[in-house]
């Protein structure tokens, strides 16, 4: 069975949420290391240390703590006082 349009969006939604701070974290740690490189050589360090983050840390941290909210079947984790 195919996701939904809308699980497919909500899991768009909270991918873009947890990828673009880490991508940007990268981008600041490798940018000053890496001074007169040209571009593609930036990203062919960046893309493969993102790809592994992704899928080793990302991915299951989102499975885990939004899968349901993501099927559509419970709300987000209220946030902790």
């Amino acid at each position: 069975m195919q996701p939904s349009l809308a699980s497919r969006l909500r899991m768009a939604l909270v991918m873009t949420l947890a990828v673009y701070p880490v991508v940007t974290l990268y981008l600041y740690i490798l940018m000053p290391l890496t001074t007169g490189w040209e571009m593609w050589q930036r990203s062919l360090v960046l893309v493969p240390v993102m790809a592994t983050t992704i899928v080793m840390l990302i991915v299951p941290f989102i499975g885990k703590y939004f899968g349901g909210f993501i099927a559509g079947r419970k709300k987000l984790p209220a946030a902790v006082a």
